[in-house]
């Protein structure tokens, strides 16, 4: 059995999303926004080209979707594959941690979808209170 440091681990082997300088609270800043979360889910259905996609997503411009489709590529949750075809194509998929990624997103997407009568009368009541 090995001898454990007595000072405990080194910060750099601590991951702790509060933490400003953590690797996971950045992934967790990308992840969390509003398009990278729909990429996410949509992904989570399976393989797109990317204008499928973008049509998936509504409202995502063509410019936000390359941007955040870059940054999740960079993050290690999607994969880009140029297919030789003519022309050319280009497929995004889930990495094995996008999928799981996605799997929580999903369940809070559910939820949220699940929440929609509860949601409203919340946003009514704090309307009629605003007037």
């Amino acid at each position: 059995m090995p001898a454990q440091d007595p000072a405990g681990p080194t910060q750099e082997f601590v991951s702790d999303v509060f933490a400003r300088g953590c690797t996971s609270r950045a992934a967790f800043e990308d992840v969390t926004s509003k398009w990278a979360s729909l990429a996410l889910l949509a992904l989570g259905e399976g393989r797109y080209r990317f204008n499928a996609l973008r049509r998936r997503i509504d409202g995502v411009s063509e410019r936000m979707l390359s941007q955040t489709l870059q940054t999740l590529e960079r993050d290690g949750m999607l994969t880009r594959e140029v297919l030789t075809a003519i022309p050319p194509r280009v497929e995004y998929s889930l990495t094995p941690l996008g999928a799981r990624v996605a799997e929580q997103l999903r369940g809070l997407a559910d939820l949220l979808e699940a929440s929609v009568p509860e949601l409203q009368t919340a946003r009514d009541s704090r309307e009629r209170d605003r007037s």
